[in-house]
């Protein structure tokens, strides 16, 4: 649904960047970021009354400031916007632009009371009018519509009140109004621009105005009328910093040079190797924040080999998570067993422990699990062989270095139970166009939403476009999960999918990430753990 705050059906596990991430939510998530720049500036202002300008350095630059049109949301995109619902810090659904809400008793009816105090930027008031014209237009042209799930109408039945009807009870609906994508838009900003709105985008953000350079910086003004902020936020008024700046640094050396200098105060996705010459800056603090998702070792199901669960299960016990973490992370990470991460709601700790006694790190149960299946090294060149056929494998990864060290350790591992592991680096496109085609064996790639719903979007039959998994029974119980509206009841649906999906496992999973944020000379950084969200209104530069 990486920041990956949010991510989109571009993005999960199929991007899985989704609703991000985005990483990207989730109990815990790292922030997202987009872009790619170079060129060194004067040191950014300062101020301890207020005023001047924060300057993040980000690695990934938006594709759009139109969240219906863009293929993933984070702070880098989202600063217009507000979302109607939010979360607090502990996880629980609270209120946003929607004072209240209410859900029929059979589910299919969605009723949200609006603000009455909140305006757009250009001074119009926000309307039930604007917001159902909002959602109607992301589940229209949105590449991500299907998020909204299967809704039939929408009414405005009073100025502020606005009711969505759906042809069945959908429960992931409170995510999307959790996030930017279903944020309202200022109605006549929306007609003046249409398919262009992106280019120069109204709303009720705290911040407006964005100056876009492309392949350089996204420049943001502060929305001095502003008093209706994330219920999180101890700043519920204007902003105390006058701009924000995303910088789009995509060079890991030139980030870190950019903020050695002191032109940057916040530092996103720091590169786990860095973090100990950083801690030793003056004025530097390490944020950590766990990923709204999870890295795994993803098999192409619909291989005649992986349709043995002994050949995925052997592969699974021998892979010894701690030296991934440890060497290729840098500690910066959580090993993970079973099919969610803590992150996400819908995690279950039973769950959990029961893929971590079966698929502990077992080499000699691994290779006695190959033998049964057939494999055995007959001719002693430490590679298992069937028929004179070795057991070898491609594995699809992106170039991202960490990924790259994490598999040069998976080969080792897998050679020990007599697995041949043959590494390919392409760019993610490639690696996101072989897999959805299903010209892959083994790949490394990552998963995030905020919502236990990424399991439907990624082992549902129809939906499985990346691990290639079909289990009836599964796909009957994520979608019972997307309609069972009480979240008690929901969760243990959830937990009788993932039982099954440890038992015929789609997948290796591999760890969660720790995010890591460095920021200077601020005060008033935080960060949302179940949404990704970083109340940029309350940060003070210091002097």
């Amino acid at each position: 649904m990486k920041k990956r705050r949010y991510t989109t059906l571009a993005t999960i596990g199929l991007g899985v960047t989704l609703l991000l991430a985005a990483c990207t939510g989730t109990n815990s998530t790292g922030t997202s970021t987009p872009g790619t720049n170079t060129n060194a500036t004067k040191p950014p202002e300062k101020s301890t009354e207020g005023g001047g300008a924060l300057v993040i350095a980000a690695p990934v630059e938006p594709d759009t400031l139109d969240p219906h049109k863009s293929t993933w949301l984070d702070n880098t995109n989202s600063q217009l916007y507000d979302s109607i619902l939010s979360r607090d810090l502990q996880g629980k659904l609270a209120p946003h632009l929607a004072e209240s809400w209410q859900v029929s008793d059979d589910g299919k009816v969605w009723t949200l009371v609006l603000r009455k105090d909140v305006t757009f930027q250009s001074g119009a008031p926000l309307t039930a009018e604007s917001v159902k014209a909002s959602i109607e237009r992301f589940a229209t042209i949105s590449p991500s519509k299907d998020l909204a799930g299967p809704i039939d109408k929408i009414e405005a039945t009073d100025p502020h009140t606005v009711k969505v009807y759906f042809k069945e009870p959908f429960a992931p609906f409170a995510n999307m109004l959790v996030g930017s994508f279903l944020s309202p838009f200022d109605p006549e900003r929306l007609k003046e621009k249409g398919d262009q709105f992106g280019e120069a985008p109204l709303a009720t953000g705290p911040f407006m105005n964005p100056e876009i350079k492309r392949g350089a910086s996204l420049t943001y003004v502060k929305n001095p009328n502003y008093k209706w902020a994330l219920p999180f936020a101890e700043n519920q008024g204007a902003p105390h910093i006058d701009k924000l700046v995303f910088r789009f640094l995509k060079d890991d050396d030139t980030r870190i040079l950019e903020f050695k200098k002191g032109t940057v105060h916040i530092l996103q996705e720091v590169p786990s190797t860095y973090v100990q010459e950083l801690q030793a800056i003056p004025g530097t603090k390490i944020e950590t924040n766990m990923e709204q998702g999870m890295k795994y070792l993803g098999f192409n199901n619909q291989k005649e080999i992986f349709k043995d669960v002994r050949i995925k299960q052997a592969i699974a016990m021998a892979v010894d998570r701690e030296p991934i973490v440890q060497y290729a992370l840098s500690g910066f990470a959580k090993p993970i067993y079973g099919p969610l991460p803590p992150t996400i709601p819908g995690y279950s700790e039973k769950i959990e422990n029961m893929a971590k006694e079966m698929y502990g790190y077992n080499v000699e149960k691994a290779k006695q699990l190959l033998a049964e299946a057939g494999y055995t090294d007959s001719n002693n060149d430490g590679i298992a062989d069937k028929g004179g056929k070795p057991l070898s494998f491609e594995l699809l990864l992106s170039d991202d270095p960490a990924l790259q060290r994490v598999a040069q350790i998976l080969q080792s591992q897998l050679k020990e139970i007599g697995v041949d592991i043959r590494i390919a680096v392409h760019d993610i496109a490639t690696v996101k166009d072989r897999s959805t085609k299903g010209n892959h064996e083994l790949f490394l790639l990552y998963f995030g939403l905020n919502d236990p719903d990424i399991l439907y979007l990624l082992m549902q039959t129809d939906n499985s476009k990346r691990v290639h998994y079909s289990n009836p029974k599964v796909d009957e119980l994520l979608a019972k999960g997307r309609t069972t509206m009480n979240e008690e009841d929901r969760m243990k649906v959830y937990e009788e999918a993932e039982e099954i999906l440890v038992k015929d496992p789609p997948w290796v999973p591999l760890y969660v990430s720790e995010s890591v944020t460095a920021t200077r000379n601020i005060e008033g950084y935080k960060l949302n753990p179940f949404t990704g969200d970083i109340p940029f209104a309350d940060i003070r530069i210091m002097k």
